[in-house]
């Protein structure tokens, strides 16, 4: 692919990002996923219309464009996203397994307009008792027998 025509499908997000944020729809946020050339997917930030917490650009265009191909993994695909994911968006690509994700704004820029996930970025490296949000470990045997079920299942499928 070249140059330009990553430039048009950045454009085509930064377009998604601005129809959401003059709507009301959520913040200044938007992502395409393309295949082949193909947008396959699209998502602005609905946060705010959705109250949905998760409904970041990225996430919505990864539902959309895996609703699209029926498949929960976007092989041989690419994201643009108008900024620089935050750490859920990156959870969220990663587990798609795209093979690029262009972004135009940094983490930095979106930091001086409010969106700061630094503290994000800081929790992950605590002890789960550290963290603001503590993570309490409840072990037992129904949620272990899970992945015994899982492992055994017919319709297991990897992913």
């Amino acid at each position: 692919m070249m140059i330009n025509d990553q430039l048009e499908f950045m454009k085509v997000a930064i377009d998604i990002a601005k129809y959401g944020l003059v709507n009301g729809i959520g913040g200044p946020f938007g992502a395409v996923v393309v295949k082949d050339g193909v947008v396959i997917g699209k998502g602005c930030n609905s946060v705010l219309s959705l109250n949905d917490p998760t409904a970041h650009a990225e996430v919505m265009a990864i539902r959309d464009a895996c609703s699209n191909i029926g498949n929960f993994q976007l092989d041989d695909c690419e994201i643009y996203t108008t900024c620089e994911p935050c750490p859920m968006c990156l959870g969220a690509i990663y587990w798609a397994r795209p093979k690029n994700v262009y972004f135009a704004s940094t983490r930095h820029d979106a930091a001086k307009a409010g969106f700061d996930d630094s503290f994000i970025y800081d929790e992950l490296n605590k002890s789960f008792d550290d963290r603001t949000i503590p993570l309490i470990n409840l072990d037992t045997d129904g949620a272990s027998n899970l992945f015994e079920i899982w492992k055994n299942s017919p319709i297991k499928k990897s992913y």
